[in-house]
């Protein structure tokens, strides 16, 4: 058998929010297989491929995706981070800010660009080429990965979390380690898909982001008792954001197999040029109030939580 088609090394799991062995198993999705917590509802992968685990699976995946033409475009518009800056703004208006899980660095990027001398920023990241591209586009970042690294005292205003915690199999340290980290009253900003999305309730294991490289699957509920298993956070805010309903239509269509890369970044080279289209500004604020509602409803795509760290407790 050669290598490319030897079975990659997986390991087991317990449940990533309350530390329950193994789970029911929920549904499959190719060699995907997600469990659900019998104690707290929780749903994860188990097993999950070595590689996953320890990112060498996100160097490989850097140029096809996260370098390719179409996603960087999209990731460096002046519209991509809108939602996360107008929340991130609100809460943090100058200070020392770190993106773990910052990919090409597009989010820093943007807050320096946008608010110069307000923010000193710092990326992390597991991938390699997409740091290369992040120090290019001069956002400063750590090679060490994140749990490893020693900050020496370094302490935070902000710690973010984009799209970051789904990928990881034992979220939990990452939290711990970024309330470490902030200065009391710092605030930790966090952005997971939502499993209880009107995408995920009408296209099921057919979504897109039921994927192998995200191993956990959040509700609202699930990611509140994650934020509260820390307790040098103080849960300030929870709210639904994000709709895509192009991604529903194509997924309808497409059946169960993964969404191939390029595809992923066509789509939001093209989402991206719809909303800096002012021709489209009457559908944009018809969309806009779509996605309120499935806010406020909190079926949006996305979950967002904005976590404080304690100000008078001792430091962990």
């Amino acid at each position: 058998m050669s290598n490319a088609s030897a079975p990659k090394p997986r390991i087991w799991r317990n449940c990533p929010v309350c530390g329950t062995e193994r789970g029911e198993p929920s549904f499959t999705k190719g060699l995907l297989r997600v469990v659900r917590c019998s104690r707290c509802g929780m749903m994860f992968a188990n097993p999950v491929a070595v590689e996953l685990v320890e990112g060498a699976f996100y160097d490989r995946l850097a140029a096809p995706y996260y370098l390719s033409p179409d996603k960087l475009e999209s990731d460096f518009a002046p519209v991509r981070f809108a939602r996360e800056l107008r929340l991130f703004r609100r809460f943090c208006d100058k200070g020392a800010v770190l993106d773990v899980g910052c990919s090409t660095g597009a989010f820093l990027h943007q807050l320096a660009h946008r608010f110069p001398g307000d923010y000193a920023t710092l990326g992390a990241d597991v991938a390699g080429p997409s740091l290369d591209y992040a120090e290019g586009r001069g956002v400063p970042v750590l090679r060490t990965p994140f749990l490893e690294h020693d900050f020496h005292g370094q302490q935070f205003d902000a710690v973010t979390f984009w799209a970051v915690l789904e990928h990881l199999a034992e979220p939990r340290k990452f939290l711990a380690k970024a309330a470490a980290l902030l200065k009391p009253g710092g605030h930790c900003f966090v952005l997971v898909p939502n499993l209880n999305s009107l995408a995920m309730r009408c296209l099921g294991a057919r979504y897109r982001y039921i994927m192998d490289e995200h191993l956990n699957y959040f509700t609202a509920g699930t990611l509140r008792r994650l934020a509260a298993q820390e307790r040098g956070f103080i849960i300030v805010r929870i709210k639904s954001t994000h709709f895509n309903p192009v991604v529903i239509w194509q997924d309808w269509r497409g059946g169960e197999e993964r969404v191939p890369d390029a595809e992923r970044g066509r789509l939001l080279k093209r989402t991206t040029a719809w909303k800096q289209n002012p021709r489209l500004a009457p559908l944009k604020w018809i969309y806009a109030g779509v996605e309120r509602v499935l806010g406020r409803l909190h079926l949006a795509d996305n979950l967002v939580v904005v976590l404080r760290r304690r100000g008078s407790e001792s430091r962990l």
